[in-house]
C-alpha cells in the first residue's frame, strides 16, 4: 500500500498538469517543480531514512512516514498558490522516503523463508507496474470529474488504512548494528542534487550562461568535489566511492539515472502535447498512455524471471533497445500526427522500459558481499529517482526553451528533448553490453575482496530476487 501511494504520486500528477498551470496560472518550468520538488527530495533522503528505521525502529519511522505523506497530500489538495503546492509535494517526498526502502527491511526481517520472501518481494515489486497502470486513467477521470486537487485525495484513505494494519500487524525491529548517521555527506549530496536540478530548470529562463547558471552549476560542482573525498575518509559512508570501482555497479547507476530519466521526460512531453497542443482531455490523455503502463507490468514479470535464470544481460539489452526505438519514433512528432500512430510508440517504449528495471538492482549489487547489498541497493533506488529528477529538468528545459506557455510551437521545440530520450536508450543499450561481460563481473569481485566479501558470489541469487 505504501509503494501504490509513492508510486501514484510519480505518473498521477503528470496527466494534471495541464490543469495545475491553468489554474494556478504558472509556466513551464512551474509545472516542472511540481513534479521534481517530489522526486528531487525523495531522491536525497532515501537512504537516510533507511539507515533510521535501521537505527531508530523500522515500524516507528514507517509509521512516521506514513503520516507525514497523508498529511502533505492533504495540503497539496488545498494548496492556494504554486509555492505552496511545491513546498507540500516536498512534504510528501519526506514522508514517502521513509516507506519504501524502510518496508523493503521489514519484508525481509519478517519473512526469514528464502521462498516467502521472494514471493512478499514480487508482490511488492509487482506494485510498482500496478501503479503506473492505474496513475494516467485514475488520475485523468479525477481531473475530468471533480479537478485536479482530487489526485491528492486518494492518498489519503490508502495511507490511513496503511498506517492502521502497520500499528496492528507489522513487528517492531532494529539492525543489530545500524550504520553511523552521515550528516555532512547527507548535506552535501542534497546540496548537488538540489543546485543542479535548479540550475538546469531555470537555465531557460534566467540564461544558460547568466550569474545565476553559474553560481548554481558551480555550487553543484563544488559539493561533487567535497563530497567524493570526504566519503573516502568516513569509516561508514553515506556512499562509499569505492563501490563505482564495479564496471557493474558504476553501470547499473547510470542505467537507472537514464532508464528514468528517459521515462519522467517522456511522460512530460507526451502529458503536455496531448493536452496543451492535441486538446484532449486528462482521462483521455491517461486511457491514451495505457499502452506504456500495460506492457510495463506485463514485461517487468518477465524480466524478472529471466533475470533470475539468465541473468540482467538480456532485460537490459532489450529495456535499452524497446526505449530507444520508442523514444526515436516520436522524434519527428507533428502537430497534426493522428493519436492512434503514437500507440506503436507507447507499446514499444513500455516493453523497453517493462525490461530494463528490473535488472538494475540486481546488476548493482552482483558480486557485493551480503553487508553492502543493502547499500548497493539503495543506491540504485536513489538513481531511479534522480534520473526521473533530471529527465523532466533537462528535457522541460530543452523542449520549452523560451516558451512561457505550451502550443504549436511547442511541438517543433520539443524534438530535441524527445532525441535526448532516445539517446537515454542507447545509453542503457550500451552499458547492457559493457556492464556484463567477463571483465566487468571481475571488477566486482576485486571490489568485493576489498570490502571485505572475498569471492563470495552466493549474495547474486537473493539480488535477483529483489530485482525482479
Amino acid at each position: 500500500m505504501s509503494l501504490l501511494i509513492v508510486g501514484l504520486d510519480n505518473t498521477i500528477v503528470n496527466v494534471a498538469l495541464p490543469s495545475i498551470g491553468r489554474e494556478l496560472h504558472t509556466t513551464v518550468s512551474g509545472l516542472q517543480w511540481v513534479v521534481d520538488a517530489y522526486t528531487l527530495v525523495l531522491a536525497s533522503l532515501l537512504m537516510l531514512s533507511g539507515s533510521m528505521g535501521d537505527r531508530l525502529g523500522r515500524k516507528r519511522v514507517f509509521s512516521l512516514g506514513l503520516v507525514v505523506f497523508t498529511l502533505g497530500s492533504l495540503l497539496c489538495s488545498v494548496a492556494p498558490n504554486l509555492g505552496s503546492l511545491i513546498a507540500f509535494r516536498a512534504m510528501q517526498a519526506i514522508g514517502g522516503s521513509m516507506l519504501n526502502p524502510v518496508a523493503m527491511s521489514i519484508i525481509r526481517n519478517v519473512f526469514t523463508d528464502a521462498r516467502e520472501r521472494a514471493w512478499a518481494i514480487g508482490m511488492w515489486g509487482a506494485t510498482v507496474g500496478i501503479s503506473l497502470a492505474l496513475g494516467p486513467v485514475v488520475g485523468g477521470a479525477l481531473v475530468d470529474s471533480v479537478n485536479w486537487r482530487a489526485i491528492f485525495w486518494i492518498n489519503i484513505p490508502v495511507g490511513l488504512a496503511a498506517l492502521a494494519l502497520t500499528l496492528r500487524f507489522v513487528p517492531e525491529s532494529r539492525a543489530p548494528r545500524p550504520r553511523r548517521v552521515d550528516p555532512i555527506g547527507q548535506v552535501l549530496m542534497i546540496l548537488l542534487f538540489g543546485s543542479l536540478t535548479y540550475a538546469i530548470i531555470e537555465a531557460p529562463k534566467a540564461g544558460w550562461l547568466s550569474t545565476q547558471s553559474f553560481v548554481l552549476f558551480a555550487l553543484a560542482a563544488a559539493a561533487l568535489a567535497a563530497l567524493v573525498p570526504y566519503e573516502r575518509r568516513r569509516r561508514e559512508p553515506l556512499l562509499d566511492p569505492r563501490f563505482f570501482r564495479s564496471v557493474p555497479f558504476a553501470s547499473a547507476s547510470v542505467i537507472a539515472v537514464s532508464a528514468f530519466a528517459a521515462l519522467g521526460g517522456f511522460l512530460f512531453l507526451n502529458t503536455l502535447y496531448l493536452q496543451e497542443v492535441r486538446g484532449l482531455s486528462a482521462l483521455q490523455a491517461g486511457l491514451c498512455t495505457l499502452p506504456i503502463a500495460a506492457m510495463t507490468l506485463i514485461f517487468a514479470p518477465l524480466s524478472g524471471r529471466i533475470v533470475g535464470r539468465r541473468g540482467p544481460r538480456i532485460g537490459l539489452l532489450v529495456g535499452g533497445a524497446g526505449m530507444t526505438l520508442g523514444a526515436g519514433l516520436l522524434t519527428g512528432l507533428g502537430a497534426h500526427t493522428p493519436i492512434p500512430s503514437l500507440v506503436p510508440a507507447y507499446l514499444i517504449f513500455g516493453i523497453g522500459f517493462g525490461m530494463v528495471n528490473p535488472p538494475i538492482t540486481n546488476t548493482a549489487v552482483l558480486g557485493m558481499p551480503p553487508a553492502q547489498a543493502g547499500v548497493a541497493a539503495a543506491v540504485a533506488s536513489t538513481s531511479r529517482q534522480l534520473g526521473q529528477t533530471l529527465g523532466v529538468a533537462i528535457v522541460g528545459a530543452i523542449a520549452a526553451g523560451g516558451l512561457a506557455r505550451v502550443g504549436v510551437g511547442f511541438v517543433a521545440a520539443s524534438h530535441a528533448g524527445w532525441w535526448l530520450i532516445t539517446g537515454c536508450g542507447v545509453v542503457v543499450l550500451a552499458l547492457g553490453f559493457a556492464s556484463t561481460g567477463a571483465r566487468a563481473n571481475a571488477s566486482a569481485r576485486a571490489v568485493a575482496r576489498e570490502l571485505g566479501g572475498g569471492e563470495e558470489e552466493a549474495e547474486t541469487r537473493e539480488p535477483q530476487l529483489v530485482g525482479a
